[in-house]
């Protein structure tokens, strides 16, 4: 049994890492997407403000603006929740 949820988890892992890469792949790229800044979409995705992003990356409040304000322009958007629309458009977020 337990091997068995070893296993499953040793799957889960791989596919989560595959599904990563791919990120990768597509956002970098095609629209010019830093890692950071996948990192950044991917917070803003999970609900997190910019100071909570800032204190979870290590960064300042104001790295964290800048690198939102980057999205919005490489997305072609105005806020935060268009960003987020149109990263689950083009498969970049789940």
């Amino acid at each position: 049994m337990v091997l068995g949820a070893w296993v499953m988890h040793h799957f889960q892992q791989k596919k989560q890492e595959k599904e990563n890469a791919r990120k990768e792949m597509v956002a970098i790229p095609e629209l010019g997407l830093s890692q950071r800044e996948m990192e950044v979409l991917e917070l803003m995705s999970q609900g997190y403000t910019n100071q909570q992003i800032a204190d979870k990356l290590f960064l300042s409040i104001h790295t964290i603006k800048t690198h939102g304000s980057n999205l919005f322009v490489k997305l072609d958007v105005k806020n935060r929740t268009q960003a987020l629309i149109k990263a689950k458009e083009l498969e970049i977020l789940e």
